[in-house]
């Protein structure tokens, strides 16, 4: 039957409910244990999950109605009876939806409960006694389903129900059944409330801690990419260099292979600072690895800079630019001269990488990973222009109209965050 399948169906759910909570404390057991050997701050406790089994004991305020009807007291026994078995059915109905969100607000929970009303307003009116405490239970079930701007005027309707239903009985004294069910409804909505609450708090902050990880993690993959894809370029290139020097000056391509040695260090000390999160480029060293690449890859490099100096986060972004630039024009440009600019002011600072290549998106680049586009998607720029604009600036790069290519950077002259806080984002593409 199809109500048999849905009591099974709610079953399996409580039960795998109470296996997850099992599960999360045991790893609370054992992280409590991990932080008292080390003296480590004590993890907070899972609480048991929020399930209906909480509000079914309640149901234990109508034994005296079930009491009277064994001992016949109760008049027109099957029908006391009949609406016992109602009431607590639709309870339970009730209790079962109020944990889920979308249930407790369907339309089927709030027919429910307007016939649990009838029904305790008949058995309460009809039998008085220990039947008025079914409107506590109303009142229980009220405050579980309708948690939010409708819980105030229903828990007063209800309230004022239960209590003009048993002054027919008890006279000024039903103003206490209506006080107690006026109690159960708020105090039940608050705490679930609550409940509910803490649930979703611990949920961000868990969700919180996971996005740092993740951002961090970005941040480091990021940075290690620039870094080694940078560093590996100068290497290829002064490889290159040796390679040709060579057969006809031995002495120059010592040089280069000394330039390799000093590059493949400094990149090793790189890496071990990327590693620790202390790495800060600078400008001025960029600036000089650049002209010392440029001139290994055969490129004229024109540097010129001008302006007030800059805040050391501002240098470490525009490090980077200069860094990645640089290393596109010796992979994709093919070109002969490469014009690196740098001025500012007391607010704006700009940075403009700028080549003479014959590569502007045709495909005639030298490298194998492709021809550089307009744009910024799919190369190492993307991940710069994230960060600039973290830090409140821009970036831009394409084919020039005198032509070749041209990267331009702009940034307060105090950028708003520093280089290793910059925004995470989506991975780029490699």
């Amino acid at each position: 039957m199809y109500w048999m399948r849905g009591v099974r169906s709610r079953l399996r759910e409580w039960q795998a409910e109470q296996e997850r909570w099992k599960a999360d404390m045991r790893a609370f057991r054992a992280s409590e244990k991990e932080a008292r050997r080390t003296g480590a701050k004590v993890p907070e406790q899972p609480g048991p999950p929020p399930t209906a089994f909480s509000l079914v004991p309640w149901l234990l305020m109508g034994l005296g109605a079930f009491s009277n009807l064994f001992q016949g007291k109760t008049p027109n026994p099957w029908v006391g009876g009949l609406g016992l078995l109602a009431f607590n059915s639709l309870y339970i109905y009730v209790s079962t939806r109020a944990f889920v969100k979308e249930k407790r607000q369907a339309v089927s929970t709030r027919v429910a409960l307007a016939l649990m009303a009838v029904i305790t307003c008949g058995l309460a009116g009809g039998y008085g006694g220990s039947w008025e405490l079914f409107f506590p239970l109303l009142g229980l079930a009220t405050g579980a389903a309708l948690r939010g701007e409708h819980l105030r005027w229903a828990g007063a309707a209800v309230a004022t129900l239960a209590g003009a239903v048993t002054a027919g009985h008890d006279g000024w004294n039903g103003l206490n059944i209506g006080y107690a069910t006026w109690i159960s409804t708020m105090v039940t909505a608050a705490i679930l409330s609550l409940s509910e609450a803490v649930r979703e708090l611990r949920a961000a902050r868990e969700q919180l801690a996971h996005q740092a990880v993740e951002k961090e993690r970005l941040r480091f993959s990021r940075d290690l990419h620039d870094l080694l894809g940078h560093t590996m370029s100068v290497i290829v290139v002064k490889s290159e260099a040796a390679r040709r020097l060579a057969p006809r000056d031995m002495d120059a391509a010592l040089a280069q292979i000394t330039d390799i040695e000093s590059v493949g260090r400094q990149a090793l000390t790189e890496i071990r600072e990327a590693v620790t999160g202390y790495r800060e480029g600078s400008l001025g060293t960029e600036l000089d690895r650049a002209r010392s690449v440029l001139d290994a890859a055969g490129v004229e490099p024109v540097v010129g800079r001008s302006g007030a100096p800059l805040a050391p986060q501002t240098e470490a972004l525009l490090g980077w630019v200069v860094r990645e630039a640089v290393t596109n024009v010796v992979r994709h440009s093919g070109a002969t001269r490469c014009e690196i600019t740098v001025d500012g002011n007391a607010e704006r600072v700009r940075l403009t990488v700028a080549d003479n290549g014959t590569d502007n998106g045709t495909g005639t680049g030298t490298a194998d990973e492709g021809p550089r586009r307009e744009g910024v998607g799919g190369t190492g720029l993307k991940g710069l222009t994230e960060r600039l604009a973290a830090a409140g600036g821009s970036l831009r790069a394409g084919p020039s109209p005198r032509g070749g290519f041209t990267v331009a950077a702009e940034l307060p002259a105090e950028a708003m965050e520093l280089l290793t806080s910059a925004a995470a984002t989506e991975p780029r593409e490699r």
